[in-house]
């Protein structure tokens, strides 16, 4: 349960950190935090449902569970459409890591270099089993909680509790975008349709998406609360990478190191690297699922060239934020309406899977 917990937490904390209170805060003002705990309530019911449908067929994964639900071929559709789906959220995971590294770290490198590099590192780490899976995401965990968790604490002694009123902000007919926005920050999540045939344990999926959900949701309701805090609501507006800006404002105590942002962009990359890891991990062994293989090593490197392409789509950093919002919001009806049409018909036909004993890690391999 702790590697299911470690896994969707890394997963989650990913590139989207960086424009998080950016997006949270444009159409609501000072009710941000609020926005941002309506958009992780939003997200946990689609991690709800897909961690209810898993606990129904502990043995297979999305993939191929929907198959015995709905029939082959609209199941067939269906898988194509997430398959496709986190291809592009793969993609536009290392477009932004790349936009953010030419930007502020290496102005002279090229976009390309950047993406690829992080493309290859993903793609060849994604040749191994669940097993490395799970402990990758293990290892990296520690690495990304507590140095986030740091900054945030020390930036909120330049925090005026006068920018965070009023607490509802000021709604408008958009605040809705915004929480599904937020919402989509979460999606990643959707790797659990593949933890939980792994685990030997699965009655313990719950639990793990609980938690997992409490974590994560809880560092991106303080982020967006100590950004709005230090900055206000309008001087956030302005701001692309407000959680960036509010590293640099930070310093540790006796000036020990006077801007935190170059160990943040560290922390950073890492939590780039786990989600894209998870992503692209998920897309190749959905892969290997719809076309019943046994292994799925095979589509590591060959579905990388596709990724990439999808990447350099985008004609700006602009662009390349508009795409992810609407594919965000796009992205809700597969991980939170397909689930719940799964759901129902799958009670409605009392359809279960094999609960069977206690598993190896991966049974595949």
């Amino acid at each position: 349960m702790i590697q299911a917990t470690t896994i969707l937490v890394s997963t989650i904390i990913g590139v989207g950190i960086l424009p998080l209170p950016l997006f949270a805060v444009r159409d609501v003002g000072s009710g941000a935090p609020m926005v941002t705990l309506a958009g992780t309530l939003l997200a946990f019911i689609g991690l709800w449902l897909i961690t209810v449908l898993g606990m129904r067929f502990p043995n297979k994964s999305i993939v191929e569970y929907s198959a015995e639900i709905i029939g082959k071929w609209p199941a067939a559709i269906g898988s194509v459409c997430i398959i496709i789906f986190f291809a592009v959220l793969s993609s536009l995971t290392a477009r932004e890591f790349g936009e953010v590294v030419i930007t502020s770290v290496l102005k002279r490198t090229p976009l390309e270099v950047t993406v690829f590099v992080m493309l290859l590192l993903s793609a060849i780490s994604t040749r191994h089993d669940m097993r490395t899976f799970a402990y990758i995401h293990n290892f990296y965990v520690p690495l990304l909680l507590i140095p986030a968790l740091l900054i945030v604490a020390l930036s909120l002694k330049n925090a005026d509790v006068i920018n965070l009123l009023p607490v509802w902000g000021t709604p408008s007919g958009k605040m809705f975008r915004s929480v599904f926005t937020v919402a989509a920050l979460f999606q990643a999540s959707f790797v659990m349709t593949i933890v939980i045939p792994a685990m030997r344990q699965s009655r313990l999926a719950m639990k793990a998406s609980i938690w997992s959900m409490i974590i994560s949701g809880m560092l991106y309701i303080t982020i967006v609360t100590a950004t709005i805090g230090v900055f206000g609501a309008e001087e956030t507006k302005l701001l692309l990478w407000p959680t960036l800006e509010l590293a640099k404002t930070t310093s540790l105590p006796a000036n020990i190191l006077e801007r935190l942002d170059a160990a943040f962009l560290g922390v950073w990359v890492t939590a780039v690297f786990t989600t894209l890891f998870s992503t692209y991990y998920f897309t190749i062994r959905a892969l290997s699922n719809l076309f019943h293989l046994r292994d799925h090593k095979m589509f590591s490197f060959s579905v990388l060239p596709f990724v990439f392409i999808l990447a350099m789509l985008p004609e700006s950093i602009l662009h390349m934020y508009e795409i992810i919002q609407d594919v965000g919001r796009i992205g809700l009806v597969i991980t939170i309406f397909y689930p719940a049409l799964l759901l129902v018909i799958a009670m409605i036909r009392k359809k279960r899977g094999d609960r069977g004993g206690d598993k190896t890690m991966d049974p595949k391999s």
